[in-house]
């Protein structure tokens, strides 16, 4: 084996790194929120009964399902422009597509979290005299935030793991900026290896955060 590991590649090019990896993760919590507010419209639809409102949402979230997301972020990117859409620039273009995936599959937790609210919370909610705004906000809403946060947390690593697809339009994320790296300086190895251990260690932090937040909230009282 003639290669020889050179991590002074590495310590020179940290702080260019580590932006890439802040920038990552803005990208996957914005795109998160955008797609939580898109979900829970879409599951408000969904259960709505009204089939003009549910089949439009049930459309949106098959063709989801059923597009790669990379090709969802070159039509975004790359087809919004051939209809003169063109005031969103490569980040902003990444967030559009990253929501509307996102927002797909909250959907379906969203929808699943509402149907899985015991009926007695509602029931006692009307006991007391809560307006339906007033069941919405004090009762349904955080009763489902708590049966769906361990989903949303996944949601939110996997998000963030899908945000190396940004490379592909050039968005300076991790994943581009190490190719960057490695295109200057052909340390093939030591880029890469560097890269996988901050998605790594990146996505286990979360995930224990997440779960620090799922134990005090997730629970029903």
């Amino acid at each position: 084996m003639d290669y020889h590991f050179d991590w002074s590649v590495i310590a020179r090019n940290s702080d260019k790194l580590i932006d890439a990896l802040i920038l990552g993760l803005w990208l996957a919590v914005v795109s998160l929120a955008i797609g939580s507010v898109i979900g829970l419209l879409a599951a408000y639809a969904r259960v709505s009964g009204k089939w003009w409102l549910s089949r439009p949402v049930w459309l949106y979230v098959e063709f989801i399902r059923c597009t790669p997301l990379l090709l969802l972020i070159f039509l975004i990117y790359f087809g919004l422009p051939e209809f003169d859409i063109s005031f969103l620039n490569k980040t902003q273009s990444f967030v559009v597509s990253l929501s509307l995936y996102a927002g797909a599959y909250m959907s379906e937790v969203f929808r699943a979290g509402l149907a899985s609210i015991p009926k007695q919370y509602v029931e006692a909610a009307k006991a007391i005299g809560l307006r339906p705004w007033q069941r919405q906000a004090y009762v349904i809403l955080p009763v489902m935030f708590r049966i769906t946060l361990p989903s949303i947390s996944n949601n939110l690593i996997s998000l963030f793991k899908d945000t190396s697809l940004a490379a592909a339009i050039a968005v300076p994320e991790l994943t581009f900026t190490a190719r960057q790296i490695n295109a200057n300086t052909f340390r093939v190895m030591e880029v890469w290896l560097t890269a996988s251990a901050l998605y790594l260690v990146t996505a286990y932090l979360i995930a224990i955060l997440l779960r620090l937040l799922e134990r005090r909230y997730a629970a029903i009282r």
